[in-house]
């Protein structure tokens, strides 16, 4: 099981108050929201700079559409819908 440690911080009176209601409506403490929302935004930003490297990762392969290409296609995407659309 990890280990648990404290986090101090300081949030202003509104945020204070937004993290209280959240917590009584959610029927945990304060703190359990705070840790809770703080490994969210952990996992999410973990999340995201995966995503970046697999980008990053992909352009080294030579994996990538030029910018050119896609914009075609989308274009031709959208002439196609409005066709259908403007019938």
């Amino acid at each position: 099981m990890n280990r648990m440690v404290s986090i101090t911080a300081s949030i202003d009176q509104e945020t204070s108050s937004m993290v209280a209601q959240a917590a009584e409506q959610r029927g945990i403490t304060a703190a359990e929201y705070a840790a809770e929302s703080i490994r969210r935004v952990a996992e999410s930003d973990a999340d995201y700079r995966a995503f970046l490297q697999a980008g990053i990762d992909a352009l080294g392969r030579g994996d990538a559409v030029p910018h050119d290409e896609v914009m075609a296609e989308l274009d031709a995407m959208i002439a196609k819908h409005r066709a259908r659309c403007d019938g």
